[in-house]
């Protein structure tokens, strides 16, 4: 399957972007060829499932210093920073890296199973917006759809009409999220809430699916997910964001760079955890393999 280039479409669009000063478009030009190079080498890992997380975590953690720190933070001009959340560069990585990650460990099961993977939009709701007095094609029938950052997913296509003959009829096709993931960089109050409405459209949806929360850093006093439908929340750096008061001191180039030890100390301290993505995997394991009859009896439960 084609693993979506989520990252590095931002990368090249970035470097094509007539806002970007003239002397970050070298060091743009350096990150594509960084970027495909990592790219290539997690797409040909080989091995154990536990060697590829511990490999690709790696990977991960060198790749995502440098678009950080050396890309952005030490930029000697303030576009890329100040920029962020627009140009989306940092937090894109994690949205490229976990379809690498999961295809490498199931490779053979996604093929099997015709799975959908990576960031896409799928079911969250139906309606049919028809009346009595006014006869709608197909009923009216409309799919509420939401993008997921990363989904587990299947196609799914319907046709619906108000005659057994299918006259009339509307066709419509989607995706079904068997398991959705919410990436965030830094996971607020206001984030979590959100996630947790979505969580529960979803499962209105598909009452077997999945629903995790992924972020790096968290920006909140922990809350139990227990009374959501979110079923786990994975802190993947196992830390908190840097504070507010230290970040009002990176609003120039001049501020950044006298700060980028400091900075590059606090980002390497709290690398992405190699246990974190095994538990995010283990979630993946529990849907995508198939479960033998004489394993759950040997267990004695399901």
């Amino acid at each position: 399957m084609d693993i979506p280039t989520t990252h590095g479409d931002k990368l090249k669009a970035l470097l094509n972007n007539n806002k970007l000063p003239a002397s970050d478009k070298t060091k743009i030009k350096e990150a594509i060829d960084r970027y495909v190079i990592w790219r290539d080498t997690l797409l040909h890992l080989e091995g154990k499932f536990d060697k590829i997380v511990s490999s690709s975590v790696e990977l991960l953690n060198t790749y995502k210093n440098y678009i950080e720190i050396d890309l952005i933070f030490a930029s000697g001009e303030d576009f890329l920073y100040r920029q962020k959340g627009q140009l989306k560069l940092d937090n894109t990585v994690l949205e490229e890296f976990l379809p690498l990650l999961v295809n490498c460990i199931f490779k053979e099961k996604i093929k099997e199973k015709n799975i959908v993977l990576g960031p896409t939009s799928c079911i969250s709701g139906i309606r049919f917006d028809s009346t009595l007095s006014i006869e709608t094609a197909g009923g009216g029938i409309v799919l509420k759809q939401k993008d997921q950052d990363f989904a587990i997913a299947r196609p799914i296509y319907l046709k619906s009409s108000h005659y057994p003959s299918f006259e009339k009829s509307i066709t419509r096709e989607a995706n079904i999220a068997y398991l959705a993931c919410e990436c965030k960089t830094n996971l607020d109050k206001t984030m979590f809430q959100e996630a947790s409405a979505t969580a529960l459209d979803l499962k209105s949806s598909v009452p077997t699916a999945k629903y995790i929360l992924l972020c790096e850093w968290l920006d909140m006093t922990p809350i139990s997910s227990s009374t959501t439908a979110i079923d786990e929340i994975i802190i993947l750096r196992k830390a908190k964001r840097i504070g507010s008061g230290e970040r009002q001191n990176y609003s120039s180039s001049i501020e950044r760079i006298s700060k980028i030890d400091a900075y590059r100390e606090f980002l390497t301290s709290h690398p992405f955890a190699d246990d974190t993505f095994l538990r995010f995997i283990e979630h993946i394991a529990s849907l995508i393999n198939d479960i033998e009859e004489n394993e759950i009896l040997s267990r004695g439960y399901f």
